[in-house]
């Protein structure tokens, strides 16, 4: 119970980016605006919650880690009923942009202090479980912000303040309000966390990257309709939900690069039959093994983030986050193109992806980093 208002936080900032989508239409009404401006909410959350991650975990550990999170749990707050009660949808995109920023200095530093209060033997159990509550989020916020929007579409961004107030309460385990020396920038600019970041953004842009082909793939090649297209794509986020805190056991029993070359391969042999799925239960199922395989790939890889630089886990944990995200941002660009050429080989490409994101993960185990405590030595016997 001690670390429950870090795993809450962890839930609160993707359940707070993705809860417009399904109010798109009480939005659009609400403003008298049109759905391309509604959508910029979404975008303008996410673009600067990406961007200050490069340099938000440091300034955490810098101006004091619960010192930052407390601040920014008030500040996401008090944006949030600016957004419940915005005149005009300007107001309304320019608090999800400030939204976004706030959680930029809630999710690496909420990630570090649970590594932190976790024994070694742990941390991939407890960042595994981190990846799961996270997940879970991703999947509960469009059914969340649907039962809201039947009430009053407001409700979707209360609800989030009044929980915010109350997390800033909670005490931080894992967290420290000084340092003997600061870290700065250039400590999490490391050749390890370059790796690290290189595989994420691989990892966001070959797998949750991807989340709208696997819509486009159910409505061109089978029909479905929205309901049942988001049942489907949430098929992906409830297997790492229910699979993230085992990934994070088999990180810390078989090492943290196993787990996410199994993810990596698991996730590269699931993916082309995304492409040649030719039931929507297949299609399910291919997307639901992309699911369990990106558990491991996360289970690994925020593990191995969270401990690349023991004096600034905030700051290294907030770099490789940002790079995630820039995956996510690029999936479209990429993907796109390629499956109106053939829907087939965009799968495929992105499963190569994956490769690449388990060749990357083998160069991080090539580079130096720090060493992981074994068991302590048994003390030795003095002859009286």
């Amino acid at each position: 119970m001690r670390r429950f208002g870090l795993y809450a936080g962890g839930f609160l900032g993707p359940f707070g980016g993705g809860i417009i989508a399904v109010l798109i239409p009480q939005l659009r009404d609400a403003f008298d605006a049109s759905t391309s401006e509604v959508t910029w909410g979404i975008t303008a959350y996410l673009i600067p919650f990406a961007a200050l991650q490069l340099v938000s975990g440091t300034l955490g550990e810098r101006i004091g880690m619960a010192r930052t999170v407390r601040s920014a749990y008030v500040a996401y707050a008090a944006l949030s009923v600016l957004a419940a009660f915005a005149p005009d949808i300007g107001v309304f995109i320019a608090a999800r942009a400030l939204q976004g920023a706030a959680n930029a200095f809630l999710t690496p530093l909420l990630l570090a202090a649970l590594a932190a209060s976790s024994p070694q033997a742990t941390v991939g159990r407890t960042v595994g479980t981190f990846a799961a509550v996270q997940t879970a989020a991703i999947v509960a916020a469009p059914l969340i912000g649907g039962l809201a929007g039947e009430i009053s579409w407001r409700l979707a961004f209360l609800a989030p303040a009044v929980a915010a107030l109350a997390l800033a309460a909670l005490p931080l385990p894992g967290t420290r309000d000084e340092h003997a020396d600061p870290p700065r920038l250039r400590s999490a600019l490391t050749a390890r966390v370059g790796w690290l970041s290189t595989a994420a953004f691989l990892g966001y842009l070959s797998t949750a990257g991807l989340t709208f082909l696997v819509a486009l793939k159910a409505a061109d090649s089978f029909g479905l309709g929205s309901t049942e297209r988001g049942a489907l794509v949430a098929s992906f986020g409830l297997a790492g939900a229910l699979v993230g805190r085992w990934a994070g056991d088999f990180a810390d029993r078989r090492g943290r690069v196993t787990a996410a070359l199994v993810g990596a391969g698991g996730c590269a042999a699931a993916l082309p039959f995304l492409g040649i799925a030719d039931s929507p239960s297949s299609l399910a199922a291919a997307w639901l093994s992309a699911g369990v395989g990106s558990a491991f790939v996360w289970a690994g890889i925020n593990t191995m983030a969270v401990e690349a630089v023991p004096g600034n886990r905030a700051g290294a944990t907030s770099v490789v986050s940002a790079f995630k995200f820039a995956g996510t941002a690029c999936a479209p660009l990429l993907w796109l193109p390629l499956y109106h050429l053939d829907p087939e080989a965009a799968f495929v490409a992105a499963a190569f992806g994956c490769v690449a994101l388990g060749a990357a993960v083998l160069r991080v185990r090539t580079t130096s980093g720090p060493a992981r405590p074994g068991p302590a030595p048994t003390p030795s016997r003095r002859r009286p």
